[in-house]
């Protein structure tokens, strides 16, 4: 499995359009490299799969905090290893989902999730893995959970909020409170 220190793969993959273009079949497909967000960083987080019960919290938990990571200058993608069409029909008849605000990616070839080594064995599908890219393509932060066992968004935005401040933070550090200091 790729772990912090570690290239993320190149990607060029399928995906819906977030918000109101990825509910019309004219507008809602689109193709997304890694290329095109370099120097930003990323969020990328995977799921099992659609129309199943957890992970839709999941994906409702990082929309809700998108604008925060975006505001941070963090890009959000969302993959799985359906089809852009499947997500598409899931936001269709999902209310939920309807609004999301960013690409559900379809690694509908299982490439990135073998490459990131987060397909699980057994199931044919990704674990919940959740990788903070920097600008320069490297993995700060990854996180993987059981297919069972669902994660929480927020932790990822402390994390990535004490990465971005080039410091020492200490467990529990909160945005906004003094960095560990030596001496």
């Amino acid at each position: 499995m790729l772990t912090v220190g570690d290239r993320f793969p190149s990607y060029r993959l399928s995906a819906v359009e977030g918000g109101p273009r990825g509910l019309d079949p004219k507008t809602a497909f689109t193709v997304v490299s890694d290329a095109e967000d370099a120097g930003r960083w990323k969020l990328i987080f995977f799921w099992p799969k659609d129309f199943s019960l957890l992970c839709p919290t999941e994906i409702l938990g990082f929309a809700r905090l998108s604008r925060e990571f975006a505001d941070r200058g963090a890009v959000v993608h969302g993959v799985s290893t359906d089809s852009e069409l499947v997500h598409m029909h899931w936001r269709l008849h999902h209310p939920e989902l309807r609004d999301l605000p960013f690409l559900m990616l379809s690694d509908i070839r299982r490439e990135l999730s073998r490459e990131c080594g987060i397909l699980d064995a057994v199931e044919g599908v990704p674990l919940r893995a959740t990788f903070l890219v920097d600008p320069d393509g490297v993995i700060r932060h990854v996180s993987v959970n059981d297919l069972g066992v669902g994660r929480n968004p927020q932790e990822t935005l402390r994390v990535l909020d004490a990465l971005l401040t080039g410091e020492l933070c200490g467990c529990n550090w909160q945005k906004g409170e003094e960095p560990l200091r030596v001496g």
